[in-house]
C-alpha cells in the first residue's frame, strides 16, 4: 500500500542482458520531500536502475508506480510527463548552445512561430537564481566549469517541474566548496517537496545529505536502512564482507630512482618541478584543483609539451612531448579521463588490454591475436575483471572494472613506472580496495607508482612520501609519518617558493617539511 507522500516505488523489477542479471526482484520507494541514497559497489545494478526509470531501458518484469498509479516509461518524454528527471555523470548538454538554449532545447518558448529569446532567457534567469548560479543566460555552456554545468542540468531538471530528481554521483568531480553549495539546493528542493535519488560512492556524504539508504548487491535490493547507519554496517551490505582496512598500504623498502624530473617548467601553468619515484615506492602528488598536477603528468608521460627542464627514467633522458618514447622507456598514465582518454570505449575488453601491447605483439604487420588473447585473459583474471567475456565491449562494464582495464594494459607491457591520475574516482569502496592491492603488488614487485588524487585521505593512506603543489610549483613534501591532512593542505594553500622545489629525499630536512 503507498503512502500519500510517495512519489515512486518499483516492485520486483527485473533486467537482464546477454549473460547478464543486471536486476533481479528489485524493490524501491521514494517520498516527496527526501533524499533517498541508492548504494552499491561498481557492476550492483544502479545504473540499470536509474536508466529505467529516466525510459532508457524497461524492465523485463515488475512493476512501476508514480504517486500511486501504475506506469510505463518507454522513453524519456513517458519520464518528463511524470516529473522523473536525471542528471548522469556525464552531462547531456551541448557545448555550443547559451545556457538558456540548454535548459529549454526542444521546449522554447515562441512567439509568432518564432523562438521567443527574452522570454526563454528571462525564465532561465530565474531558474539560474533558485540554483544560485550567477552566469549569463547567454553565455555558452563551453565556457563553464564542472559544478557550474552541473546547477545548469539541475536548473534543467527545474524547468521540467520535476517532482522526482536522480542524480548520478555529482559530486565525483567538484571541490568541497561546490558539495557544499550543491548540498544547499539539494535541501532546498527537499524542503520544496521535491524526491531525490542520489548515487555517490562517497560514504560520508550519506549521514550528511540523506534521509534512507537502499543497498543494492549483484543486482538485488539487499537491505533498507536510516541514512545515519554507521559506515562499516553500510560497506558491509554493500560487499557482503567487512573490510578491516581501507588503505591496506604494504611499504616496502624504496629502492634506486626509477623517474627523475628535474626543472620540469610549462610557461604559465607549471614551473620547476623537481622530484624523483624510486623502485617500490608509491609518492603522491596532492593540492587543490587547478594546481597543476594533471598537467605535470601529461608532461612527463610525454602527452604534453614543456618549455624547459628534463625528465629521465633509469638515467635515460626522455625526448619532449614523445609518449612513443616514454612508453618505451615503461612509463604508463592510467588518466583522470578513463572513459574519454583510457579506453576505447566501442571496442572489446580484450582489444582494449591489448592496446599498448599491439605494436610489440605484431610480426610483419600481422596481430598475434592468439597471444594476445592469451596474455588479455591472463591479466584480466590476476586483476578480478567483472565480465560476461573478453569480448564484451568495455562501454558496458562498470567503472571499477573499467578501471582495472585501464591500469591491466600497463601491466601487460610491464610498465616500470605508472602515473595514476584519480585511480579510484567514481569507484565504489569495494573495488578502491582492489586497485590498492593491485598498486601494493606492483611496488613489491620493483615498480614504482606516481599518484594523483583529489581524495586527501586516499593519498595520505597509500602513500610512501606526498608532494604538494599550490599555484603550479612545489610547496613542499612530506613524509608518510609526517603527512596530515592539516599539513597538507596548509601547503596547498599556501604561496609556493620561488626557488628549486625538492628534488628527492636527498633534499634537506627543511624543504621536505616545505618551511
Amino acid at each position: 500500500m503507498s503512502s500519500p507522500d510517495e512519489l515512486l516505488r518499483i516492485e520486483g523489477v527485473r533486467k537482464t542482458f546477454p549473460g547478464v542479471v543486471a536486476l533481479d526482484s528489485v524493490d524501491f520507494d521514494l517520498r516527496s520531500g527526501e533524499v533517498h541514497v541508492l548504494l552499491g559497489e561498481n557492476g550492483a545494478g544502479k545504473s540499470t536502475l536509474i536508466k529505467m526509470l529516466s525510459g532508457a531501458y524497461r524492465p523485463d518484469s515488475g512493476r512501476i508506480f508514480a504517486q500511486g498509479r501504475e506506469v510505463r516509461i518507454h522513453g524519456a518524454q513517458d519520464a518528463e510527463r511524470l516529473g522523473i528527471a536525471t542528471i548522469y555523470q556525464e552531462f547531456n548538454l551541448v557545448p555550443d548552445l547559451t545556457v538558456a538554449e540548454n535548459i529549454f532545447l526542444g521546449r522554447q518558448p515562441r512567439r509568432f512561430g518564432m523562438i521567443d529569446r527574452r522570454r526563454m532567457e528571462a525564465d532561465a534567469e530565474v531558474l539560474l537564481r533558485r540554483v544560485g548560479l550567477h552566469v549569463s543566460p547567454k553565455a555558452r555552456i563551453r565556457e563553464l566549469g564542472i559544478a557550474r554545468l552541473q546547477m545548469v542540468e539541475i536548473a534543467k531538471a527545474l524547468s521540467l517541474d520535476a517532482r522526482v530528481l536522480i542524480m548520478d554521483e555529482p559530486t565525483a568531480v567538484l571541490t568541497s566548496e561546490e558539495v557544499d553549495k550543491l548540498f544547499r539546493i539539494v535541501r532546498q528542493l527537499r524542503a520544496d517537496g521535491v524526491g531525490v535519488v542520489f548515487i555517490t560512492h562517497h560514504l560520508e556524504e550519506i549521514a550528511a545529505l540523506g534521509d534512507r539508504v537502499t543497498v543494492l548487491r549483484d543486482g538485488r535490493s539487499i537491505d533498507q536502512v536510516p541514512a545515519s547507519t554507521p559506515e562499516a554496517e553500510l560497506v558491509q551490505l554493500m560487499v557482503g564482507r567487512s573490510i578491516e582496512q581501507q588503505y591496506p598500504r604494504e611499504r616496502p623498502e624504496a629502492g634506486s630512482p626509477l623517474l627523475a624530473v628535474r626543472g620540469l617548467t610549462r610557461n604559465g601553468v607549471f614551473h620547476d618541478i623537481s622530484f624523483e619515484v624510486r623502485a617500490g615506492e608509491v609518492v603522491g602528488l596532492a593540492g587543490l584543483v587547478g594546481a597543476g598536477r594533471t598537467e605535470v603528468a601529461r608532461a612527463v608521460f610525454g602527452a604534453d609539451p614543456y618549455d624547459g627542464g628534463t625528465v629521465d627514467v633509469l638515467g635515460e633522458r626522455l625526448a619532449k612531448h614523445d609518449v612513443t618514447a616514454a612508453m618505451g622507456a615503461g612509463i604508463g598514465l592510467v588518466p583522470e579521463d578513463r572513459k574519454g582518454q583510457g579506453l576505447v570505449l566501442d571496442a572489446s575488453v580484450q582489444e582494449n588490454l591489448g592496446l599498448v601491447t599491439l605494436r610489440s605483439a605484431s610480426r610483419s604487420g600481422l596481430v598475434d591475436l592468439k597471444g594476445q588473447r592469451v596474455a588479455a585473459a591472463r591479466i584480466a583474471e590476476q586483476l578480478g575483471v567483472r565480465m560476461a567475456g573478453l569480448g564484451q565491449h568495455v562501454r558496458t562494464l562498470s567503472g571499477g572494472n573499467q578501471q582495472k582495464v585501464v591500469i591491466g594494459k600497463w601491466l601487460l607491457a610491464d610498465t616500470r613506472v605508472l602515473i595514476l591520475d584519480e585511480p579510484t574516482r567514481g569507484i565504489d569502496v569495494g573495488a578502491k580496495v582492489e586497485i590498492y592491492q593491485l598498486i601494493n603488488e606492483l611496488t613489491a614487485s620493483g615498480h614504482a607508482v606516481l599518484m594523483i588524487s583529489s581524495d586527501l585521505p586516499e593519498v595520505l593512506g597509500m602513500s610512501d612520501r606526498v608532494l604538494v603543489m599550490s599555484q603550479g610549483r612545489i610547496a613542499g613534501e612530506l613524509a608518510a609519518h609526517e603527512a596530515s591532512q592539516d599539513a597538507v593542505m596548509a601547503l596547498a594553500v599556501s604561496a609556493p617558493p620561488t626557488t628549486s622545489s625538492p628534488a628527492s629525499p636527498a633534499t634537506t630536512e627543511e624543504s621536505r617539511r616545505g618551511h
